[in-house]
């Protein structure tokens, strides 16, 4: 699991406090098809893992965050029913984590946003955990991860103040 601290621009978002906002959120990966499969026989057979992502609650610390993913990612590999839902989400878990380009779209309030400064990505199940001969459950997944805040109703410019959280390494 990687979890991302989001360089929120959190003065001018508590500024905005009741205004709301959107903020979108896009993953894409590569799977790796499964070698021998001949149609799709079971859930996990085609592709060679999954990645989902998940954002931090307003009202979640660090830790409750980590093990609310954890124990999510346990509950759907021993085949759980996964409860608890953020309705504030377009798309849904269920919708946006089908293939392997996942984009959905939050709306809420800047100071809800503003409190969710954290973003985990984490795998899924795949044909990997059963072939274990071909030894791909060691092998690293690459991914590109694109986070959007859009304040469409105000005139401020959310760009530069995330723009100068961000450093970025001069190469010599």
């Amino acid at each position: 699991m990687h979890l991302h601290r989001l360089p929120w621009p959190l003065a001018e978002l508590e500024a905005l406090g009741a205004t709301e906002v959107e903020m979108q959120v896009t993953l894409s990966y590569f799977i790796e098809p499964n070698p021998s499969a001949r149609g799709f026989r079971g859930r996990y057979m085609y592709e060679s893992h999954g990645l989902r992502f998940e954002v931090r609650r307003p009202t979640e610390t660090e830790a409750q965050f980590r093990y609310r993913i954890n124990q999510h990612v346990r509950d759907e590999e021993e085949g759980i029913a996964v409860g608890g839902t953020d309705t504030d989400w377009a798309l849904g878990k269920k919708l946006r984590h089908l293939g392997s380009l996942h984009s959905d779209t939050w709306r809420g309030t800047a100071a809800e946003l503003a409190q969710r400064g954290m973003l985990a990505v984490y795998p899924s199940l795949g044909w990997w955990k059963s072939r274990k001969k071909l030894e791909r459950y060691n092998k690293q997944a690459r991914y590109a991860l694109l986070i959007s805040i859009k304040a469409p109703e105000v005139d401020i410019d959310l760009y530069t103040a995330i723009q100068n959280q961000i450093v970025v390494p001069v190469v010599a």
